[in-house]
């Protein structure tokens, strides 16, 4: 599933992104990976692919610890629990099917906790809310569906999104009074209509409110040759007030988004359109993956950028570790693993 590749190391603004060295001989072969998700200790990752599994890595020796196997079924997203009240062997997968069933997998007992069916459409998209007490999840028909593991109830159906395909959500822990609205998370879900529409909720207390919508115009089919690029959005780890949207648009460009202010505040220029988006959570980097088989990095204190070669394929999937320490890069069935280091 994981293999080491060596595209050539590369100097960019100080910092410098060196790959693991490849092992000799041919690259291996797996089903997709969809998804990539961390640790909250980040000692483990976990990957989800298109043959039903869920596989967990040990990010210190790269080697398989954990595999769950759903039989014919696709895995098309997963998400990782957050820290609950310093109970550690409580960390959880919650992985969603072309099902449309969501399962919840104890990372601790290695087991199968419980199986929910809150979508009858595939799922694209789910995560958990800041305490880990609820699952949000989003399926190809648009909808998005919050439920609770503890009872595996769904109580809540959003059909904001319905008629075009959830391609993101995005969860972040909201202080009291920020945008004026109640609520102790901020989350965000888009959509392949190159919609996305922000929310902050208080599960316990039942409260959900829509902080903002966001529309963004569709180019025309010659510039994406009939085939739409991805939806992707995710708040910005550095400055809470930001949000970040990438898809299909009249121009190729990052749109820096400020929720406060509600109006676009900064666009970053690509060459192409984006299939992948990741945001360092400590450092202020972001990685873009594209069709064209190449990943950018933008340092955006610096507004410093570098290309980098490396996969045979579409870039479909980068993801930054919690600490930036590692960045992960997916192509159809194979992964790179680098390392992001001060040169």
């Amino acid at each position: 599933m994981l293999w080491f590749g060596q595209p050539g190391p590369g100097s960019w603004n100080g910092k410098c992104l060196c790959p693991f060295p490849l092992p000799r001989g041919q690259r291996p072969r797996f089903p997709q990976v969809n998804e990539v998700v961390f640790s909250p200790g980040e000692s483990h990752c976990a990957t989800c692919s298109e043959d039903g599994s869920v596989r967990v890595w040990s990010l210190a020796s790269m080697e398989l610890v954990i595999q769950f196997q759903v039989l014919n079924q696709s895995c098309l997203c997963l998400a990782w629990s957050p820290p609950c009240c310093g109970r550690p062997k409580q960390q959880r997968l919650a992985a969603g099917y072309g099902d449309g069933s969501l399962r919840i997998f104890s990372v601790s007992r290695t087991a199968m906790e419980l199986k929910m069916h809150p979508h009858t459409a595939a799922l694209t998209a789910v995560a958990f809310s800041t305490d880990g007490q609820t699952v949000l999840s989003g399926d190809k028909d648009g909808l998005v569906a919050v439920s609770r593991p503890c009872t595996g109830m769904t109580f809540r159906v959003l059909s904001d999104h319905q008629g075009a395909p959830i391609s993101t959500i995005d969860v972040t822990h909201k202080e009291c009074g920020d945008l004026g609205v109640e609520g102790t998370d901020l989350w965000l879900v888009a959509s392949g209509d190159q919609r996305v529409s922000v929310w902050a909720s208080d599960w316990l207390q039942n409260h959900c409110e829509l902080v903002d919508w966001l529309s963004f115009p569709t180019p025309a089919a010659t510039e994406t040759q009939g085939q739409l690029p991805p939806s992707l959005a995710a708040f910005c780890p550095w400055d809470g007030a930001l949000l970040m949207y990438v898809g299909p648009g009249v121009y190729k460009e990052v749109i820096i988004y400020n929720l406060c202010e509600k109006q676009v505040v900064e666009k970053i220029p690509l060459p192409f359109f984006a299939m992948s988006l990741s945001l360092s959570l400590s450092t202020r980097l972001l990685a873009i993956g594209f069709a064209e088989c190449m990943l950018r990095l933008v340092d955006c204190a610096t507004g410093t950028t570098q290309d980098f070669a490396g996969h045979d394929n579409a870039v479909h999937l980068c993801r930054f570790t919690p600490s930036a320490r590692l960045l992960f890069t997916a192509a159809r069935n194979e992964i790179l693993v680098w390392e992001v280091a001060s040169c």
